[in-house]
């Protein structure tokens, strides 16, 4: 039954969240010839030259890297990728396109409201599970052959040579300024929606099922954990403490994991303002 519920939560908010990404993209990002990086935003230079319709553009872009993702990465990411990157194809050419005008209006706030409205439809899109695809799988790809890059660097230097690209195609300056301000805004409005501006959480969990919880930290997240023993100060009863450290875009589904794992768990999260390590940063000398 919980499961269900999840399911049906996790399909609501990968709707909403195409919904709102389609219509930023659509009417603010489109016009304003601006592409804020990602495959999103080479299918907006795409658009600009060949004038096909975006939400195709974005799958097909989006099929090499996928295919990517099933290799470098694992099976269960590219299928998810997959699938909310159909959805949001789908939405944008054949719900918001035909039905939504676009802003003819000052290029600043077409920036501004359309990376507010991208963030807030990927904010969404992350809290069903998924992701949207594009940079992510290639900084995730280069995070992992390089690992010590961390995968906000990675997924910034991605998004930095489509901005710089985007400046040669729509032969406008203005147009890779007005993408960064995208960019920044779309980041930051995904940061307060899903994890505030912290960069990861540090989650311990006591539990009954530490193993059950672990193998699917492992297996669905891609992160490890750490099971150390431990003793009820009260009960005086031995039990076991997991640890562990998760990206923003892996919280809500790490929540998931526990509480079908494990309803009983007493979990106690602190929110991190920088982690270092194997699959965030990099420890840097003084």
């Amino acid at each position: 039954m919980v499961r269900k519920k999840n399911m049906v939560k996790n399909i609501c908010c990968l709707l909403a969240g195409s919904f709102i990404y389609s219509l930023g993209t659509h009417c603010f990002v489109a016009p304003a010839n601006i592409a804020p990086g990602g495959a999103a935003g080479l299918a907006l230079m795409a658009n600009y030259v060949c004038g096909l319709p975006v939400g195709i553009l974005t799958m097909v872009i989006n099929i090499p890297l996928l295919i990517l993702a099933w290799i470098y990465l694992s099976r269960g990411f590219a299928v998810s990728t997959a699938v909310s990157c159909g959805v949001c194809s789908v939405i944008l050419d054949m719900v918001v396109a035909p039905v939504f005008p676009v802003y003819q209006g000052d290029r600043l706030l077409c920036s501004l409201f359309g990376g507010i409205l991208v963030g807030a439809g990927m904010a969404l899109i992350f809290l069903s599970g998924s992701t949207t695809g594009g940079s992510d799988i290639l900084g995730y790809i280069l995070q992992k052959k390089r690992p010590h890059i961390s995968i906000g660097r990675a997924l910034m230097i991605v998004d930095g040579i489509v901005l710089l690209f985007s400046i040669y195609i729509f032969n406008n300056v203005e147009s890779g300024l007005f993408g960064l301000i995208a960019l920044y805004a779309q980041t930051r409005v995904i940061d307060s929606m899903i994890y505030g501006n912290d960069m990861g959480s540090m989650v311990t969990i006591i539990t009954g099922k530490p193993g059950e919880i672990a193998s699917r930290i492992i297996e669905e997240l891609e992160r490890s954990a750490t099971i150390m023993a431990g003793k009820g100060a009260y009960s005086r009863k031995d039990t076991q403490v997991l640890l562990c450290t998760v990206r923003k875009s892996q919280f809500s589904r790490l929540k998931e994991i526990i509480r079908e794992s494990d309803p009983a768990a007493f979990v106690m999260v602190t929110e991190t303002t920088e982690v270092f390590g194997e699959g965030f940063k990099e420890i840097q000398q003084e």
